[in-house]
């Protein structure tokens, strides 16, 4: 049964650690959201520890940089693990091939860069999708075109027997009052086309694997017990925290806003009816991270 609560401060003391999803809880892509802040801050003035976990295609270093730029503080986290450093990894150690053909925005050319975390990496060259082995996908050439204006390239990219590496499993993400598509609704195309795509984000087991490797840069690292996920989406984060067998707070004034009727909380029966539908439960819910 998911327990209703008013505030971050009313569970703290039960959890050493915070899997805190960015989108939609910490900030809108434009905003940051103040009470989000304070919350996390004073999760860290209790001495708890935490570790941004998000399906951002970007490395660590590019989050941090896009979080300076739209204000998000640096005293409200400790680190962050993102699905774009765990699929690196991913291509680094050869899983799609060595020729890959690139599906993004130009802003996310960062992800090619070295990763210090593989011995002997691969040489990824990028080439053309007639020429490639695999496809690396960070998002759409534009966020805001339908998923399927790719049909044509998958049909030939399945009939080749490329694998696509997702890097981002969200299907849609709201920048501002915009909601644009994200890798995950590309890979979900492919997959249903025939082809074979691989995920490393949330709800996936190699995020949750980086998240504790740089919990354990920082310390010990909390059973599992004492670690709570926070997020707005209920097929990433919350199905995620729940594969991992870790506590969950479910924000649903984000992605989930309109299907629970979200306005200061949730209404109790579009909650309960929507997490029937998904049948996901998570441990608590709340309208929004404060």
């Amino acid at each position: 049964m998911t327990r209703l609560i008013a505030s971050l401060a009313d569970i703290a003391a039960q959890y050493d650690a915070l899997f805190v999803d960015l989108w939609g809880c910490v900030h809108d892509g434009i905003t940051p959201f103040p009470e989000a802040i304070a919350a996390l801050r004073g999760f860290k003035r209790g001495g708890g520890t935490v570790l941004l976990l998000t399906n951002s295609p970007r490395p660590r270093a590019g989050v941090e940089q896009q979080l300076a730029s739209i204000g998000v503080p640096e005293d409200c986290w400790h680190t962050i693990a993102t699905s774009g450093d765990s699929a690196r990894a991913a291509m680094f150690r050869g899983v799609v091939g060595e020729k890959v053909y690139f599906m993004g925005e130009d802003h996310d050319q960062r992800f090619f860069e070295p990763l210090a975390l593989i011995e002997d990496p691969v040489t990824i060259t990028q080439v053309p999708l007639q020429e490639a082995e695999g496809i690396v996908c960070t998002g759409p050439f534009d966020p805001t075109a339908d998923p399927s204006v790719n049909r044509a390239d998958f049909l030939y990219a399945k009939q080749k027997r490329m694998k696509l590496l997702c890097a981002n499993p969200d299907i849609v993400v709201d920048r501002g009052a915009r909601r644009e598509w994200c890798a995950g609704a590309l890979a979900q195309l492919y997959t249903e086309m025939g082809g074979e795509s691989l995920y490393l984000g949330k709800p996936h087991p190699p995020i949750y694997d980086l998240a504790r490797a740089r919990l354990a840069e920082l310390g010990p690292v909390p059973a599992n017990d004492r670690i709570l996920a926070i997020g707005d989406g209920i097929a990433t984060d919350i199905q995620g925290a729940q594969g991992e067998d870790i506590d969950s707070l479910f924000i649903t004034g984000g992605l989930a806003a309109a299907e629970t009727g979200t306005t200061d909380q949730p209404d109790p029966d579009k909650l309960a009816a929507f997490l029937a539908r998904s049948q996901v439960t998570p441990t608590y819910a709340i309208a929004k991270l404060r």
